[in-house]
């Protein structure tokens, strides 16, 4: 049976990821051929705010029940690997000159996935010890970063 997640309301997406989350298959890393499940939640641009809400939701309700998530936000980690760089104010001062080109050509090696991104992302989970990662934050990233 298809659960056509983005045809559904925010209350029955909710409930959906809520059970699929605490699921013993999910909490034991069951995916198909035996994969670690990796899951992605699609939602339209004007449900962003509805879904930042459920998805804190999800994490209070999930704790709740034992079931340990670690959030883990792209935006926040490229602007805190930007700054470790010491060129966040450069690029705030001169944000206006840059072109979209400009911007890839610089963000390509600071916001490099294997050597930055992901590694951020291991560290987080690991200080954690958590059951469910979430990652947000893919749509204010792209096309610097593609979440793929």
């Amino acid at each position: 049976m298809s659960f056509d997640i983005e045809k559904k309301s925010m209350p029955e997406r909710f409930q959906h990821l809520l059970k699929l989350i605490k699921s013993r298959r999910f909490l034991d890393m069951q995916g198909l051929g035996n994969e670690i499940p990796f899951y992605i939640c699609p939602f339209k641009p004007e449900e962003s705010v509805e879904m930042e809400k459920t998805r804190k939701n999800l994490t209070i309700n999930l704790m709740q029940t034992g079931v340990k998530v670690c959030e883990v936000n792209l935006y926040d980690i490229s602007i805190s690997l930007i700054k470790e760089r010491n060129i966040w104010e450069n690029i705030i001062e001169n944000e206006q000159t840059f072109n979209k080109t400009d911007l890839m050509e610089m963000f390509e090696g600071i916001l490099d996935a294997k050597t930055y991104i992901i590694p951020n992302i291991i560290n987080k989970v690991n200080e954690k010890e958590c059951n469910a990662v979430f990652i947000s934050g893919v749509g204010e990233v792209f096309p610097y970063i593609r979440s793929h």
